[in-house]
This record gives structure tokens, C-alpha cells and sequence, in this order.
């Protein structure tokens, strides 16, 4: 048995795959064009459960060839353009890649899917790694999102992914692809691109340059800890039925600010500092272009349908990943 994935060599897909190598027997391809975010390490994993090609998920051709050599039972599409500032700047790489690259995977999954015999098809899923971002801000008293709340993304990074959620919807009411959409919070850990906040803040305090933080630092993240989002997408894999969406939060929500000075008193402590030798790293500039102020999801469906919580303390893996970055 096989399964594909795009985009396994990024943040959230490196992940993925270390994780499928020590915990599954079965043979995973991967799939990744190897941007500027691309962890090279990954493809060059050596082990005989393992494959890498490069290709860009827009072209669907080399995509459908490698789906009916490999024969996949299922696809887990992390293929995405997930910077925000970068969105900004160039939307138009953002349609490219999420919009029309998740097109192009979706017709080659079609045309893999319609080809299979019954028994085959019965076990196909393709699933599709979405954002919270796609739910729009909410209000600091408003409850959290739940998988009926309406799409109103307001960056071009959260519209480029809500295209993609309804093109994917689209292919299963239409067509019968069994797709299912997972949509998590701000993850961390282990392999982020160093553009990310908690990496920026990490490198400012290993060089001891400026933390930037966006208008008044009190937006509001809820995190979870990448490896408990790989063991939730593991969870849908083996569970969950086509059509379905979730929402996959950690569960901690923190004002940015506060989460700096979380980092900075840890810190502190470790090399037996005062937190404000760190905290005086912290540099306000001008806001975000249209920054959303709050992201919260409520988990509570994958965890009545397939078991899954987030098992993983935050303060706990984020003190492992301050020992990742910083020697003490």
C-alpha cells in the first residue's frame, strides 16, 4: 500500500512524513517542488518506504502519471504558499500555487479516482491541509469556529486556501471525490521556516536583534504543536469518512505579545537572566495591511468522531524547541 503527499517537505509536511517513517510500514511518496521554504533534508531521507520527485503540483500530468504508477490509497494534500506577509506583496503566487495548484491536483486525482475498481475506490481519500485563516477574525469574546462558521478570509494567503477548500467541496458534491478538508490553528515546532513568529523570535534572541511585533502585539493565535496536528491528520487518514471537514486546534490561545514574554522569561530562566535583558529586543512597527485579531477553533468534532486531542503541553514542547534553537 501507498499513499502521496505534496508539500512533504515543509514545515508541516516534514513533519508528516518523519512521523508516518517511524510509526507505518507503508511507502510514502513525496511530492515537492523545493521552494525557498523546503526543508532539503527531507527529500534525501534514505529508507526504502520512501520516495521524493520533485514536481510543482501544476502539472497535472506529471501528477496523474505518478498516481497510477504508485497506485496511492490516499493523497494528503500540504502543497500550499503559507506566508501571509509574502501574500501580501505577491498575491499573485498565492492564486498559482493554492488556487490553481490544488486544481490541478484535484483533476488528476479524478481522473486517478474514476479508473480504480470498486474495492479501490471504497478506500480512496484525498485530504486537504487547510487554515483556520479561512474563517476570517473573531472578536475577543466571540466563541471559537466551528466547522459551520462561514469562510470570510481577509488576506490574500486565506482566500488563495478558502478557493482551494471550495474547489475540493466542489469536487466531491460533483464528482464523488471522497475529499475531506482539516483546517488547523497556528502551529510550531520542529523544522519551521525561520519567517514564522516563534522562529523570529527565537533568532532575534540567539543574535540579539529586534523581535518585531505588528500594532499593539494583543492579536490573538491559538497554537498547536505540529506533531499533535500530524497525529490529527493520522486520525483522519484511518477515520474519517469523504465529505467531512474538521478543525484541528491546540487549544492555547495568547495575545503575540504574551507569547514573547512567555518565550522571554523561559529563556531567562534557562540562562539565569533577568526576562527583560530579552524583553528589550521587542520592536513595535506599523501593523499587518488588514491583520485579523483573533483565530480560535473549536476541536471538539475530531474529538467526538475520531478520538484525536491534542496531547502535547504547550509550554512543554515549546520549552523543547527553545532547547532546539538555543544552547543552554
Amino acid at each position: 500500500m501507498t499513499i502521496i503527499v505534496t508539500g512533504g517537505c515543509g514545515f508541516i509536511g516534514t513533519n508528516f512524513v518523519r512521523e508516518w517513517l517511524s510509526s507505518r510500514n507503508e511507502t510514502l511518496i513525496n511530492l515537492d517542488k523545493l521552494t525557498y521554504a523546503s526543508i532539503r533534508d527531507t527529500a534525501e531521507i534514505n529508507d526504502e518506504r520512501y520516495k521524493f520527485f520533485k514536481l510543482d503540483i501544476i502539472d497535472k500530468v506529471g501528477l496523474l502519471d505518478l498516481m497510477r504508477e504508485f497506485k496511492p490509497r490516499a493523497i494528503i494534500h500540504f502543497a500550499a504558499e503559507t506566508h501571509v506577509d509574502r501574500s501580501i506583496k505577491s498575491p499573485g503566487n498565492f492564486v498559482l500555487n493554492n488556487i490553481n495548484g490544488t486544481s490541478s491536483l484535484l483533476e488528476a486525482a479524478l481522473d486517478y479516482y474514476l479508473d480504480l475498481g470498486i474495492v479501490d475506490k471504497s478506500k480512496f481519500k484525498l485530504i486537504n491541509i487547510s487554515s483556520d485563516e479561512v474563517y476570517g477574525a473573531l472578536c475577543a469574546t466571540d466563541s471559537k469556529f466551528t466547522e459551520q462558521s462561514k469562510l470570510a478570509p481577509n488576506s490574500p494567503y486565506s482566500a488563495s486556501k478558502a478557493s482551494a477548500d471550495m474547489l475540493a467541496r466542489s469536487f466531491f458534491k460533483t464528482y464523488g471525490l471522497p475529499v475531506i478538508t482539516t483546517r488547523c490553528s497556528n502551529n510550531f515546532g520542529p523544522f519551521q521556516n525561520n519567517e514564522k513568529f516563534i522562529p523570529t523570535i527565537l533568532n532575534a534572541i540567539i543574535s540579539g536583534g529586534k523581535v518585531p511585533i505588528y500594532g499593539n502585539g494583543k492579536q490573538i493565535r491559538d497554537w498547536l504543536y505540529v506533531v499533535d496536528h500530524v497525529r490529527a491528520l493520522l486520525a483522519v487518514l484511518d477515520g474519517a469518512i469523504a465529505g467531512s471537514v474538521f478543525n484541528i486546534g491546540g487549544g492555547r490561545e495568547l495575545e503575540n505579545i504574551a507569547l514573547v514574554e512567555l518565550i522571554c522569561k523561559m529563556v531567562a530562566n534557562k540562562l539565569e537572566r533577568d526576562p527583560s535583558d530579552f524583553m528589550s529586543l521587542v520592536a513595535y512597527v506599523d501593523d499587518r495591511q488588514g491583520h485579523d485579531f483573533r483565530y480560535a477553533v473549536d476541536s471538539s468534532l475530531i474529538r467526538e468522531k475520531l478520538g484525536w486531542s491534542a496531547d502535547h503541553d504547550f509550554e512543554s514542547a515549546l520549552n523543547d524547541l527553545l532547547d532546539q534553537y538555543i544552547k543552554f
